[in-house]
């Protein structure tokens, strides 16, 4: 596999991924929002854990989301 060939197939799966979670993220704050747990203006932390037995990949990396 070629460096170009390892790119593209992990933008592939970066793709998959931002759009799934995006949707889910979406989601979640709306209902934390029309709840009342959250307000516009506030700030919610969030994290998104990439693993992988085969590769011994397992890093959680975190950001916040200022709505």
């Amino acid at each position: 596999m070629t460096d170009d060939e390892l790119k593209a197939a992990v933008a592939r799966f970066l793709k998959t991924v931002s759009f799934n979670a995006q949707r889910e993220l979406e989601k979640s704050v709306r209902r934390a929002l029309e709840s009342g747990r959250l307000h516009d203006g506030g700030v919610v932390t969030t994290g998104v854990t990439l693993s992988s037995k085969e590769i011994d990949l397992d890093v959680t990396i975190y950001s916040k989301i200022e709505l």
